[in-house]
């Protein structure tokens, strides 16, 4: 072969690769002029971060039910251990109880018995201590160190005594508060679909819990965190303030909601909630199809934005539009805001359940669950405290908006 035909050889094998590189591109980039192309390649990267979602979901790979597990442990062994602890009163009590029913006569007599009892052991107790101890001493010896007595606190074996008696051969590295740890410990059961407890900080796809005593729009509210930092701020999105009717009703209703007119025909049958005083005229999309291209994941499950790719799953039928929250505004902080409004007691802070997050984005729900009020239920969830104050200011549900 020559070196001409050789070159004009590499040429159409470059030709080529560039060619299949450049296909192979042009098959995940939106073509303007044509809707079903684009719609073939939302599919194809809205389908593979929906399978994701669902394989995630099957390999239970939710950190924080992990973290809810720890927390039910921790408050069954602090249960445990108070119960314990009152059971050793009640003994007690009764003991003494039984004391002050008897004779005060005998009771006395009894007393001083034990008094010169004691007094009269303790003097030979003492001398003969003394002797065995001396005895000891003097078995010490190179011979009787190879028998192993003496050694690590093992007891000179004696005519007619078994060395094996369990009550001289404790263990000298387990102690009775140490038991519990060696024994099997009971394991606690947390539902993947309800479970919620309180946290220490804030964090992306945690819930702020309004206090019982906090009025205005966000009395008895639950809002879910979306971005929480130092320098920025924090915002949310309040979650249990559903609108009366669907997107389509809410928009045609309300003058300052804008929407794209292609969204508001896809999602007609949408839920809308209040999401709080900031922005109103914007919407949000809260969902758990998956991470497709435009959304945040906040928790395992749980999504917020992406409205474009969802309208291409609704439009082939694979994706339900009523399982779609759509919210209406948002709550903003300024940084440190958040912080003084927790230190006075403003909010309480909590993890949920993805199920809770999406109560209102087609989330099963079981008889267990109040359905028309979520904060109530959330609260009553995490039980203690929390649960007693649900029972006692509960009763108003979520449906307040117009």
């Amino acid at each position: 072969m020559t070196n001409n035909s050789s070159s004009m050889m590499i040429v159409r094998f470059a030709a080529v690769a560039i060619l299949t590189m450049a296909a192979s591109s042009n098959a995940f980039q939106m073509s303007p002029s044509t809707t079903t192309s684009s719609t073939i390649l939302y599919s194809k990267n809205s389908g593979r971060a929906h399978t994701e979602r669902m394989l995630e979901e099957s390999m239970g790979d939710d950190w924080r039910l992990f973290r809810a597990k720890l927390v039910a442990q921790e408050k069954m062994a602090a249960s445990s251990s108070s119960l314990g602890d009152n059971k050793k009163k009640n003994k007690k009590d009764a003991k003494l109880s039984s004391k002050d029913n008897t004779n005060d006569e005998l009771d006395k007599q009894g007393q001083l018995s034990e008094l010169f009892a004691g007094a009269i052991s303790s003097i030979f107790h003492s001398s003969s201590d003394k002797e065995n101890k001396k005895r000891s001493l003097a078995l010490s010896s190179d011979e009787n160190l190879m028998n192993g007595d003496n050694i690590g606190g093992a007891v000179p074996s004696a005519a007619g005594v078994d060395t094996a008696d369990t009550n001289s051969l404790q263990d000298p590295f387990v102690s009775a508060a140490e038991l519990p740890i060696h024994m099997a410990s009971k394991q606690v059961e947390v539902s993947k679909h309800r479970w919620a407890h309180d946290i220490a900080h804030i964090e992306p796809g945690c819930v702020l819990i309004a206090n019982e005593k906090l009025g205005g729009v966000f009395h008895q509210t639950v809002v879910l965190i979306v971005d929480h930092h130092e320098k920025t701020g924090t915002t949310g999105v309040v979650i249990n303030r559903p609108m009366q009717g669907n997107l389509n009703k809410v928009v045609t209703n309300q003058d300052n909601a804008t929407i794209d007119l292609s969204l508001k025909l896809a999602f007609k049958p949408a839920p809308v909630s209040y999401g709080g005083p900031v922005l109103q005229d914007e919407f949000a999309v809260l969902h758990g199809f998956g991470h497709v291209e435009g959304s945040k994941k906040l928790a395992p499950g749980v999504f917020i934005g992406g409205s474009e790719e969802l309208m291409n799953e609704v439009r082939i039928n694979r994706f339900d539009p009523r399982h779609a929250l759509f919210i209406k505004g948002h709550a903003a902080w300024i940084p440190g805001q958040l912080d003084r409004e927790i230190k006075k007691d403003v909010w309480y802070i909590a993890s949920v359940s993805s199920d809770f997050l999406l109560r209102y984005a087609g989330a099963p729900t079981t008889k267990e669950d109040d359905t028309k009020d979520l904060w109530k239920d959330i609260l009553s969830c995490m039980g203690g405290k929390y649960a007693a104050v649900a029972k006692k200011h509960a009763g108003l549900g979520d449906l307040r908006m117009p």
